[in-house]
C-alpha cells in the first residue's frame, strides 16, 4: 500500500495549513494494488458511484456509465412500467398464438365451417352456444375468429414493422448524418439541403404514394415493401442529431490520434465516432418504435398496409370500426393493447432519454 501526499511549499502557505496554494482543500489519495479500488475523500469524489469517506478505511468499486445510466433508468418508475409492459407483449405476442393453438385448436386465421348461424360474432368468454367459456377470453370476429389469437398475431405484425423499418431509418440515418457532419464544408452543406428538401415533403404522403406504385401482390411482399417505405423516409431527424453529435466529436483528441496514425476516413467515422453516439441514437429508436407503428396502423386502417390474410393492429382496428355499434369489442380490445404499447415505448424512451443524459449524471 502506497500514501501520496501533496509537496508542502512553505513560502506558498503557511506550516500545516489544511489548504493548497491554490485555495482549495488538501486531498490525500490512497491506492491500492488493485487498480480498480481507490481511496478518495468525499470532497475529491467525481461521479455517481457510492465512494465514502477515505476515514472510514472502506475500498468501493467503481461503476461505468452504463451501469450509472442503467440504475437511473430503474429509478424511473414510468420507465420500469413501460419496459415491463413491452416485455409482456412481445413475449405473448411471439409465443401466444402457438399457445392457443396448442391449448385450444383455435388458430388466428381458423374459421369454424360447422356452424351455419349467420352471427358468429360472441361477446368475451361466450361461446356459440350463449354459455360462459373461457375458449374464447376477447371474443369472436364476424368470422368466428378467435380475437385474443388474432390480437396476439396482430402485435407480432406490429412490433415486427416497427423493429424493421427503425433498423432500417437507423442505418441510413447514422451512415448519412455521420459522413455529413465529419466531412463538413460543402458536401455538408449539400447533404443537409437535400434533407431540407425531404423535410418540405409530407410524410404520409410519400409513404403512400411508395406503397401505391410499388404494391406487391402477396402478403409477404406488401409487408416487405412496408419495411422499405417506411424506414426510407424516417431518418431525417435521425440524421441531424448524429450530424451534430459529429460535429462536436471530430476535433477530439481521439478522432486527432486516429488521423495521425494513418487511420482511414471510413474506419475514423464508423469506428471511433459513430460508437461514442449511441446513446441519442437508442434513446431516438426507442421514440421512433411507436411513430412508425402508429404510422402503419393509419396506413393499414386506410388499406394501404398488412393485407389479409395478415393482420396487425391497425387492420384489426379498421375491421372492428365497421361493427363498432353491434360488436364493440373488435374494435375495443386491438385498439386499448396499441394504446397501451405505445404509451409504454414512450415511457421507455423517455427514461432513456434521461438515463442516458450527461447532464443527469450528478443528480
Amino acid at each position: 500500500m502506497k500514501r501520496e501526499r501533496p509537496i508542502d511549499h512553505p513560502e506558498s502557505e503557511p506550516q500545516g495549513s489544511a489548504l493548497t496554494p491554490y485555495g482549495t482543500p488538501r486531498t490525500e489519495v490512497v491506492s491500492s494494488p488493485d487498480a480498480d479500488i481507490i481511496h478518495v475523500p468525499p470532497e475529491a469524489a467525481i461521479g455517481e458511484a457510492d465512494v465514502r469517506s477515505a476515514e472510514a478505511g472502506e475500498q468501493i468499486k467503481g461503476t461505468s456509465l452504463w451501469e450509472d445510466a442503467w440504475r437511473r433508468l430503474l429509478r424511473n418508475k414510468l420507465a420500469v412500467f413501460g419496459l415491463v409492459i413491452v416485455v409482456l407483449v412481445t413475449i405473448t405476442a411471439l409465443i401466444g398464438p402457438p399457445l392457443i393453438q396448442k391449448t385450444t385448436g383455435y388458430s388466428p386465421d381458423y374459421m369454424p365451417t360447422n356452424d351455419t348461424r349467420l352471427i358468429k360474432s360472441f361477446p368475451p368468454f361466450t361461446g356459440p352456444d350463449g354459455n360462459f367459456t373461457w375458449t374464447h377470453p376477447m371474443g369472436t370476429d364476424n368470422a368466428g375468429r378467435d380475437m385474443l389469437a388474432r390480437v396476439l398475431q396482430g402485435g407480432r405484425i406490429s412490433l415486427f414493422v416497427g423493429i424493421i423499418s427503425t433498423l432500417v431509418s437507423l442505418l441510413i440515418g447514422v451512415s448519412y448524418g455521420a459522413i455529413s457532419g465529419y466531412l463538413g464544408g460543402r458536401v455538408d452543406n449539400l447533404m443537409m439541403r437535400f434533407v431540407d428538401v425531404l423535410y418540405s415533403l409530407p410524410y404520409v404522403i410519400v409513404v403512400i404514394v411508395l406503397l401505391s406504385m410499388f404494391r406487391r401482390q402477396t402478403p409477404e411482399g406488401q409487408l416487405i415493401l412496408l419495411f422499405v417505405a417506411l424506414g426510407s423516409v424516417s431518418w431525417l431527424t435521425l440524421a441531424r442529431i448524429v450530424r451534430g453529435q459529429v460535429l462536436s466529436l471530430k476535433n477530439q483528441e481521439f478522432v486527432l490520434a486516429a488521423r495521425a496514425t494513418g487511420v482511414s476516413t471510413a474506419r475514423i467515422i464508423f469506428r471511433h465516432i459513430v460508437p461514442n453516439t449511441l446513446g441519442p441514437v437508442i434513446v431516438y429508436a426507442t421514440l421512433t418504435i411507436p411513430q412508425i407503428m402508429l404510422t402503419e396502423a393509419f396506413l393499414s386502417f386506410l388499406g394501404f398496409g398488412v393485407q389479409a390474410p395478415k393482420s396487425s393492429w391497425g387492420s384489426l382496428a379498421a375491421d372492428g370500426i365497421q361493427n363498432i355499434a353491434i360488436f364493440p369489442w373488435q374494435l375495443i380490445f386491438p385498439g386499448v393493447t396499441m394504446a397501451l404499447t405505445l404509451f409504454s415505448l414512450n415511457f421507455l424512451g423517455d427514461g432513456l432519454r434521461d438515463a442516458l443524459d450527461p447532464q443527469m449524471r450528478k443528480v
